[in-house]
């Protein structure tokens, strides 16, 4: 055996000296390459990818879903502070599955299922109200839960005494919440406003006025009924309509001056400010329907006239206001003659138009505004080619804009403040066709490259086969003149008279010496 293998041993190093060096260190580099692949292929597809699964986990519900893995034979890990479960990303559906299937996964309440766990059988009545204010509180909890900005929440409910008398039964249930929000979310009003009914809606004679929701940092979550706004959908909305009015304004400008001297050669920068304080007023006004005349419209008229005679007094008339049963200074009848008197009066009732107005200011208002505008000249390397006269026109043209955008402002402003907030320069701009150039020049050395690299690896690879083909060539002339060259072994086939002796020889010296053999059988071949 050991024969055997130092003949093939002598035969892999004469192949193998057969080649040149630069040969040589080619098929080490690529064997050794292969193995290295090979290496790390069999590494990968032997390591275990484990992925995410569960997060923000309360401790009971991880304790829970930990001992459902141990008990599955699952390999997993659990993060530092436990609240994270990662599974063999192949399991993660099914381990999600088999969690959600044995309800392991709670957020850290058990709502109604508490009750499946235990027999109410012989339960007080107080003992069942504890563990029905605790099942609702457990499936308000994941109410809240389910929403994909709330990681955890405590939920406190108090409900009234139940009793004989009306006040007892008319009094209202409160409750309390702390949410524990995920990290880099926020709630909107409109989420807050949604976990405000689910509560109100889930307890009896819980209005919406006796919730009381704060965050984990201790800020008041108001619902909209009692006047509460979110601060963060409030400014996001307010960043959207200023960044849409500045938007449409720099494209307006762009394509008035991108007509005037080439979409290319304008570059505009705005740049605004908004006051988002919104007013509300009311005004009576009262106007005559009869704009010539100023008169209303008559609905009623009313004319009265009375008529007095008076006939005078007789002859026998004493002095009046001297008598018993006379009032001093009181006028006497005339002493002679007759007197007449006419009344006459005239109502008239006018309608007039009666207007009231219920002003709501617009919602924004642009407080501040600057507009920057650079122009290519037309000589790109000679920003004076750019004429003054050009550059006033265009300041104009801006200065309008502005004026027009701050009218709503309430603030007057003079020309050269407004002058000031409008900027107008010469400037050159990289031509995209240069850089379009220059990609093309780039793209062409690269693929010249290549093209250099695969001439190169065509000639290295004719090189290498001509030496190769040479080499053989080489070889099979030096095995053919040692061939002719080798002493052959001698074997007395005249003084042996058994064959069987002749054939031992033969292959003893095949055994031994195995070329010395297929030289002796070619030089019989070649006598005969």
């Amino acid at each position: 055996m050991n024969e055997n293998l130092l003949q093939y041993w002598e035969k892999v190093k004469q192949y193998w000296n057969r080649y040149s060096k630069t040969t040589k260190i080619t098929f080490l580099a690529t064997v050794f390459l292969l193995i290295l692949t090979a290496a790390i292929i069999s590494i990968n597809l032997s390591k275990t990818d484990y992925s995410l699964a569960f997060t923000e986990l309360q401790p009971s519900d991880a304790s829970a879903i930990k001992g459902y893995l141990d008990t599955a034979k699952i390999p997993y890990k659990l993060s530092a502070d436990g609240k994270s479960i990662e599974v063999p990303t192949t399991e993660v559906a099914n381990v999600k599955l088999g969690v959600e299937s044995q309800g392991l996964n709670k957020n850290g309440s058990l709502g109604f299922g508490a009750f499946s766990k235990s027999s109410s059988f012989g339960i007080t009545d107080n003992e069942f109200k504890v563990k029905y204010l605790n099942a609702i509180q457990g499936e308000l909890q994941q109410l809240i839960n389910s929403n994909q900005a709330i990681a955890s929440s405590k939920v406190l409910i108090s409900l009234p005494e139940e009793g004989p008398f009306l006040q007892q039964q008319q009094e209202k249930a409160t409750a309390s919440v702390v949410l524990q929000m995920k990290q880099g979310n926020t709630l909107d009003q409109g989420k807050i406003d949604t976990i405000y009914n689910l509560i109100s809606h889930s307890v009896k004679n819980l209005p919406v006025e006796n919730i009381t929701i704060s965050n984990q940092y201790g800020e008041s979550l108001v619902s909209s009924k009692a006047g509460g706004t979110s601060s963060s959908g409030l400014v996001s909305n307010q960043n959207d309509i200023n960044n849409q009015f500045r938007n449409d304004l720099q494209k307006n400008i762009n394509n008035m001056l991108g007509t005037m001297f080439g979409r290319e050669k304008v570059n505009v920068s705005v740049f605004s400010t908004m006051n988002f304080d919104q007013k509300k007023s009311k005004e009576q006004l009262v106007s005559a329907p009869n704009q010539v005349d100023q008169k209303g419209l008559e609905i009623s008229l009313q004319e009265a006239t009375e008529s007095y005679v008076n006939k005078g007094a007789d002859a026998t008339s004493g002095v009046p206001g001297t008598g018993a049963t006379d009032v001093p200074g009181y006028p006497g009848s005339s002493a002679s003659g007759n007197s007449n008197s006419e009344k006459n009066s005239k109502t008239v009732n006018y309608e007039v138009n009666r207007i009231t107005n219920d002003i709501i200011s617009t919602p924004y208002v642009v407080k501040d505004l600057s507009i920057n505008v650079g122009i290519e000249p037309p000589v790109a390397d000679d920003p004076n080619s750019l004429t003054a006269e050009t550059k006033a026109a265009v300041q104009s043209a801006l200065v309008n804009i502005v004026r027009t955008a701050l009218a709503d402002n309430k603030v007057t402003y003079t020309d050269e403040e407004l002058q000031k907030k409008v900027t107008v320069f010469a400037h050159s701009f990289a031509k995209p066709k240069d850089t379009l150039a220059s990609s093309t020049t780039k793209y062409l050395m690269y693929g010249g490259l290549a093209l250099a690299a695969l001439a190169i690896g065509l000639i290295a690879g004719l090189a290498i086969r001509k030496r190769r083909k040479a080499a053989a060539m080489q070889l099979e002339q030096d095995m053919n003149i040692a061939a002719s060259k080798a002493e052959l072994p001698t074997i007395d086939i005249e003084n042996i008279t058994n064959d069987n002796q002749v054939r031992k020889q033969l292959e003893t010296l095949a055994k031994k010496r195995p070329e010395d053999f297929v030289n002796l059988l070619r030089t019989w071949l070649v006598d005969e």
